[in-house]
């Protein structure tokens, strides 16, 4: 489903990924693991077409994204890519509801049809009582909730997440790790998780290790 071939990438002189190969299918959660500045973020982010590699061919779904266009490449990470953070960034003026919405509403669809999915995931994450409050009235584990039911929102093909885990105390991140093989197994939904814990590492189907910029076999 996603084809990660020959990844280079550099910031001046500083060579961050050598050369990585990487390959998920649908309904894999893929670990990410290594020290700081192996390079594991920078990966995420490229396969996420938040950045650009030097070198290498990035497909999803069979879909070469180096060659969209920024408009076609904007619509179609909103379209299939959701992102889960370590730090939720949500709107704090806006309900959880409306946070959740808000991909959906990018992507031009309904009002009614936006509601009614982002209720059902709030429910089935178990926040629908909490829909109309704000993020300042959330806990930090009903927050990283909010911002899991917002990547849902669009039915992406993957979710990339960077540290999600790395801002919650040790019940809330084992609570997030469950949810994690639980949309797996409800919903066929595939995740690349980049983390320090290492529980949620050793819970994925496979755990890929990353040392300067290369992936070890």
């Amino acid at each position: 489903m996603l084809q990660a071939t020959g990844i280079h990438k550099s910031y001046g002189k500083l060579h961050i990924l050598k050369g990585v190969d990487l390959e998920v299918n649908k309904g894999e959660i893929i670990t990410i693991v290594g020290a700081s500045g192996a390079g594991k973020s920078t990966l995420l982010h490229i396969v996420g077409t938040l950045d650009k590699q030097d070198q290498g061919i990035v497909k999803l779904n069979n879909i070469d994204v180096g060659s969209l266009s920024a408009r076609k490449l904007s619509a179609f990470r909103n379209e299939h890519i959701g992102f889960i953070f370590q730090f939720h960034h949500l709107l704090p003026e806006f309900t959880a509801l409306e946070n959740v919405s808000i991909p959906a509403y990018i992507a031009g669809k309904g009002k009614k049809q936006t509601a009614e999915r982002a209720y059902e995931l709030l429910d089935l994450l178990g926040l629908k009582d909490r829909a109309q409050h704000k993020p300042a009235e959330l806990s930090g584990g009903e927050q990283q909730r909010v911002s899991v039911a917002r990547a849902l929102i669009n039915s992406p093909s993957i979710i990339l997440a960077d540290e999600p885990s790395g801002n919650l105390d040790s019940n809330n991140a084992e609570s997030l790790h469950l949810l994690f093989k639980d949309l797996r197994d409800r919903l066929q939904q595939t995740f690349i998780i980049v983390t320090h814990n290492e529980s949620l590492a050793n819970m994925a189907d496979r755990k890929v290790v990353m040392k300067d910029g290369q992936i070890i076999p």
